[in-house]
């Protein structure tokens, strides 16, 4: 089997859906691919609490019923009984109705969880996709042969550096020992065009070592600044900045 072939088997096996071949197949491939692993994680964390949300306590009167039925049942009818039984109107016919029944709605309930999970799938395929460019293109940044770096202190003892690229017209900042910033707020970072902040992106609220690059070309932005704003980013800064740094000259 393919390397491309496993990395779409990862829905699968979540839901313990492999053949065991396949399965051993696919945990050596885990074992070298972080990207399939971290999405194994995350759809059998999303299978588990669907799971949860559709569980339903049975009546009851359930077990009363069950065993008041099974004294009348037989475990195995004879082979002319179940032959003459097939007309569905003695009690084996109505048992065989109810399995029926339930087979078919649980062939509707995995056929509405297989659209789930291939969703579901395709979606952290596409996020991992994401993250992979944008590390691609941060480890452009860091490697361009003009790549230059400024570094200085920030707010509470945190150090941060900024790299720019007049190639690839891109900026990538790196922080260390940031303090998480206050509950329901994030750190956003602005471009500073000459005393205009433009929006260059967000930090990780949960990461106080970060690396991020800056959403956006350079252009004439002389230096970038952070601060402290709502979650989910704002369309100019709210509040002072906690950090100013220049960018490095030519």
């Amino acid at each position: 089997m393919s390397t491309a072939e496993l990395h779409t088997l990862t829905g699968a096996y979540a839901l313990h859906a492999l053949p065991e071949s396949e399965q051993r197949a696919f945990e050596q491939h885990l074992e070298d691919c972080e990207a399939c692993a971290q999405e194994v994680r995350e759809l059998s964390a999303t299978a588990a609490r669907l799971g949860l949300a559709v569980a339903e306590t049975p009546p009851r009167e359930l077990r009363e019923r069950v065993l008041r039925e099974i004294t009348t049942v037989r475990q195995e009818a004879p082979a002319h009984a179940r032959r003459e039984r097939t007309g569905g109107r003695g009690r084996t016919g109505r048992w065989y109705a109810y399995a029926l029944a339930a087979c078919v709605a649980a062939a509707a309930a995995f056929g509405g969880v297989a659209v789930w999970q291939n969703q579901l799938a395709q979606d952290a395929r596409q996020e991992a996709d994401r993250a992979q460019r944008q590390n691609e293109q941060l480890a452009q940044v860091l490697s361009a042969p003009d790549a230059k770096t400024s570094s200085g202190e920030l707010t509470g003892g945190a150090r941060g550096t900024v790299v720019v690229s007049q190639s690839q017209n891109r900026a990538v900042f790196l922080a260390s020992g940031m303090a998480p910033p206050p509950s329901g707020k994030i750190y956003q970072i602005w471009f500073n065009d000459e005393g205009t902040m433009r929006s260059a992106g967000l930090m990780d609220p949960k990461a106080s070592d970060d690396a991020v690059l800056l959403d956006g070309p350079v252009d004439q932005a002389s230096g970038m600044g952070i601060t402290i704003e709502p979650a989910g980013g704002s369309a100019e800064p709210t509040s002072d900045p906690v950090a100013l740094m220049d960018f490095p000259t030519a």
